[in-house]
C-alpha cells in the first residue's frame, strides 16, 4: 500500500505558497526514505548557510566555543521568559 507523500506533510507546509515545481518537490522529497531526507535537508540548510553572512575567523571560533560550552554542559541556556523577567526585575526599581 502506497501512501500519499503529502499525507506527510503537516498544515504549515500546505499553507506555504509555493511554484507548482516546489509542491512536486516537496512531494518527491517527502516519498523518500526518512535518511534520504535528512541528508536532503541537511544539504538544503549547507546551502543556506553560504547565503548568510561571512565570519570572521575570530567570531567563528566564540560561536563554536559557546555551543561546544552549551553542548557540554558547561554553560547552561536561560528561557527567554526567565531573562525578560529578570530585566523587567532590574529595570522596575
Amino acid at each position: 500500500m502506497q501512501t500519499d507523500s503529502l499525507a506527510l506533510a503537516t498544515p504549515a507546509m500546505l499553507r506555504i505558497h509555493m511554484s507548482s515545481a516546489t509542491k512536486k518537490l516537496l512531494r518527491d522529497a517527502l516519498a523518500l526514505p526518512s535518511e534520504e531526507r535528512e541528508e536532503l535537508i541537511l544539504a538544503l540548510e549547507d546551502s543556506l548557510d553560504a547565503l548568510a553572512l561571512p565570519l570572521s575567523d575570530a567570531w567563528r571560533a566564540e560561536l563554536d566555543r559557546r555551543v561546544e560550552a552549551v553542548e557540554t554542559g558547561e554553560s547552561q541556556l536561560i528561557p527567554g521568559d526567565a531573562v525578560d523577567a529578570r530585566l523587567r526585575a532590574m529595570f522596575a526599581r
